[in-house]
């Protein structure tokens, strides 16, 4: 009985272990949640020790964890709790958040080919070292067995580190060859191959000269570059992959009067959908029921919501402020203006990754005059000396000294220099070739909203008011998430007013908050609710039962530097022009502010990817600033992009540069350094130029042996490298 209870025994405990740990694993999954959220808002370690303190209390969430460089946070919460419960959490503690779909975001992945890259030099770095060590004795007059014995030491230790360290050439050169083509990675391996080749071939002869030093010296300097190279390269995700990351992941769908949740996958036209306040809008439709008020600042770069009621058209990532909604789609899926935009930036991605680089340009141009002219001394030195050993040796020698290590150097150490200097400045450089294409620039195109003014509104007349009204409107505003509400709740918190006692406040969607004060009826809102008069100015009014209704007016505030920005830029002569998906007079006042001449207002996403193409069409190189949804498309048409740290994650990953500080100020100085960095490479290409046309007919002439050649090279590529660090 006892035995027949007994567990039955595995031969292997790690067998037996595999499927419970796979049914907790399993288990666990289910009874976790995780949760995924957006902050385009965060900036700094305080911003993520606050929302993380913040969800810490929060109840159901059992841990979160904010990435700052992709403004975004990972919750494990309980599988009952949604980003709709923990969304206002992370909103009260300051801080924007949007949720993420999960399913379409893929994992970060690590950085494997830049710690591939790095093994690899190290390994080429540690080999070169002991061969040199070795080198010394045979130079310091070693001979005979002794020498043979350290010739052969020196191969057992350079031939795995270079089958190991140059397998990115190889495996390049190779791909390349079948390809019946040639790149820069085709004469680095020959040339490494050659001189590992005349040592063993030296060594097997007893010859007094080897160079396996030559070899591993020369892959380690080219791994160096290749290694500076990826990480000025590494760029983070699609912008196309964020936006989609964007949508709303489910919906409520409404069945015969009853909601159900459902994926925004299984949406149909036709479907009627409830949107709660402060969601999304997950498809495009038109609204059947209710009334609020619509955010569609990150699609249109509008800075006021626009009222929201039965018949009005929404589009998919609209924000639903204040009432609950009913919307019946009109478009799913791959057609909703949200996809479209994503579709926009993908076309335009495509089109930027065809820009050749100074140094793809130089290696087209060099890679076949290498090879002809090692195989032209090979033949020539064969025919004249009958020597097949002297003949590939001075071959192996003209490889080695024409090996483009300096070319290959030129860029990223120019590159590196440039990208630490402005870093300093606050500007992070994501994409090798923007230095490049930002010295190019001659036309630069900003947009408005969270580019040139803070995208926020500011009360601009609150000494206007009494004491006694400031409280009421600051009791009002308080209990409503409108920009407008949240701007008097601010000023009036910091000018010391504290709320008045009201009673049966309520917030009436799409018009404003109304309660009782002293048995009166107060309202803060729309004009027409409130019983004022319309304007041209932004504003919101305080009604008081028995009085006149006065208006809070606002302005969208200028971000700092920006007129510092556009001025230098303006006397740099480069043409400044305005865009914005903002109202008329919004963009006409703001331009007329900054001097700018050209602008164009309520501008849609395909409006702006357009009029970029169409000045690239007449010949100018475009620099786009913009931070928004609605800029994705424009920011990856441009020539070159930059945009602010608080910018959407889809704008920071379409974008070449991200501008780290608040202050714009950096912008002017960035062209200049990046005029600056493209000098330096065109005068390392000088160098490089200048150090073959002396050497190789010291090579061909038969005046350098493979060791020579190797420390010419050296030599070339430590002055490229000197010489990019005046950049800094």
């Amino acid at each position: 009985m006892t035995a027949a209870l007994r567990p039955p025994v595995s031969a292997c405990p790690a067998c037996s272990a595999a499927p419970a740990a796979e049914a907790l694993a399993a288990a666990a999954e289910q009874r976790e949640a995780h949760i995924v959220l957006s902050l385009p808002t965060i900036h700094c370690a305080a911003c993520m020790s606050t929302v993380e303190r913040a969800l810490a209390k929060a109840p159901g969430v059992r841990s979160s964890r904010v990435n700052l460089t992709m403004k975004r946070v990972s919750i494990e919460a309980d599988p009952e709790l949604t980003a709709a419960d923990v969304i206002p959490v992370v909103e009260a503690a300051g801080y924007e958040a949007h949720e993420l779909d999960t399913t379409a975001i893929s994992a970060t992945a690590t950085d494997r080919a830049g710690r591939d890259l790095l093994m690899r030099l190290a390994v080429a770095g540690f080999a070169s070292m002991n061969v040199m060590l070795l080198s010394i004795a045979v130079w310091s007059g070693a001979e005979g067995a002794t020498r043979d014995l350290f010739h052969w030491i020196s191969a057992a230790i350079v031939l795995p580190a270079v089958a190991f360290s140059a397998q990115p050439f190889f495996r390049n050169a190779w791909t390349a060859l079948k390809a019946r083509a040639l790149n820069m990675d085709v004469p680095i391996s020959l040339a490494i191959l050659l001189a590992v080749f005349t040592s063993l071939w030296e060594t097997s002869l007893s010859g007094e000269h080897a160079y396996f030093d030559a070899a591993i010296a020369l892959t380690f300097f080219l791994l160096t570059g290749r290694y500076l190279d990826h990480r000025t390269r590494s760029v983070a995700r699609s912008a196309a992959e964020e936006l989609a990351a964007l949508e709303v992941p489910r919906a409520w769908r409404l069945s015969d009067g009853i909601e159900e949740k459902v994926s925004v996958s299984d949406l149909r036209i036709g479907d009627l959908i409830r949107v709660k306040p402060g969601a999304r809008m997950p498809v495009d439709g038109t609204i059947t029921e209710g009334t609020s008020e619509l955010d569609r600042s990150l699609l249109t770069g509008e800075t006021l919501p626009v009222p929201a009621e039965p018949g009005r058209a929404v589009s998919a990532g609209e924000v639903n402020l204040t009432g609950p909604l009913t919307i019946r789609a009109t478009a799913v899926g791959r057609d909703t203006s949200l996809q479209r935009m994503a579709d926009l930036v993908a076309i335009a991605e495509s089109g930027r990754s065809r820009y050749t680089s100074l140094a793809d340009k130089a290696a087209k141009l060099y890679a076949p005059g290498v090879h002809i002219l090692s195989a032209l001394a090979f033949v020539g030195w064969w025919l004249y000396s009958g020597d097949l050993r002297v003949a590939t040796n001075i071959a192996a020698a003209v490889l080695i000294i024409t090996c483009p290590c300096a070319l290959g150097l030129a860029v990223p150490a120019v590159t590196t220099a440039a990208s630490g200097r402005l870093f300093k400045r606050g500007l992070l450089i994501k994409d090798a070739t923007a230095l490049e294409r930002l010295a190019q620039v001659d036309t630069v195109v900003f947009d408005k909203t969270g580019t040139l003014t803070a995208g926020t509104p500011e009360l601009t007349n609150l000494q206007d008011f009494t004491r006694r009204d400031l409280e009421i409107a600051l009791a009002l505003a308080e209990g409503s998430a409108h920009p407008l509400a949240q701007a008097i709740t601010s000023a009036a918190r910091a000018a010391g007013i504290t709320p008045a006692k009201l009673d049966q406040i309520t917030e009436v969607p799409g018009f404003g908050t109304e309660a009782l004060w002293h048995g009166s009826r107060v309202r803060l809102g729309r004009a027409a609710w409130t019983g004022g008069s319309a304007t041209d100015m932004t504003a919101t009014w305080l009604s008081v039962e028995g009085g006149t209704p006065q208006p809070f007016t606002f302005s969208d505030r200028l971000r700092d530097g920006a007129e510092e920005a556009v001025q230098a830029l303006q006397q740099a002569g480069k043409r400044v022009i305005l865009m914005s998906g903002d109202t008329t007079a919004a963009v006409e006042s703001l331009a007329s502010r900054l001097n700018i001449q050209q602008w164009l207002a309520e501008a849609l996403p395909q409006d702006k990817a357009s009029r970029i193409k169409a000045l690239a069409d007449d010949g100018a190189k475009v620099l786009m600033v913009g931070d928004g949804l609605n800029d994705t498309a424009a920011l990856t048409a441009a020539h070159v992009s930059i945009s602010p740290a608080s910018a959407l994650d889809a704008a920071r990953t379409a974008s070449d540069i991200v501008l780290l500080g608040q202050s714009l100020a950096p912008i002017p100085d960035a062209a200049l350094t990046a005029q600056k960095a493209v000098k330096r490479i065109r005068e390392n290409f000088t160098i490089a130029s200048w150090y073959n046309i002396i050497a190789v007919p010291l090579a061909i002439a038969g005046l350098c042996s493979p060791l020579i050649a190797a420390l010419a090279m050296s030599a070339s590529s430590i002055t490229v490298s000197l010489n990019a660090l005046r950049l800094r």
